[in-house]
């Protein structure tokens, strides 16, 4: 594994904190469909979901914990609001990044 700073934004903003991610040290196969939930929530039991507007900043009201075998039906509730344009999924832990889920 090696670890890196990543920041999951365009910008620093007071909410875009730069974290840690862990990748493969060597070359590994990209999901082949991205319309599944991600490999690395396997076995995960509740994430924290967030939904942002097209200026980066947190749509307030959409965060929330889910149940991972509920996480696609709480996306689609909160994509139904047009001023979220994308989603992150993250540790409801530590609020860790996990991934960035796209509209359409």
């Amino acid at each position: 594994m090696l670890i890196l700073s990543y920041r999951p934004f365009p910008a620093p903003q007071p909410y875009a904190e730069t974290g840690p991610i862990f990748l493969c040290a060597v070359a590994c196969p990209a999901p082949s469909d991205s319309h599944l939930m991600p490999a690395i929530l396997d076995g995960v039991r509740d994430v924290l979901i967030k939904g942002y507007g097209p200026d980066d900043r947190i749509r307030y009201g959409t965060g929330r914990i889910v149940d991972t075998t509920e996480a696609e039906a709480a996306m689609a509730a909160i994509f139904e609001d047009p001023a979220v344009s994308y989603i992150h999924i993250r540790s409801a832990r530590n609020n860790c990044f996990q991934c960035r889920v796209e509209r359409g």
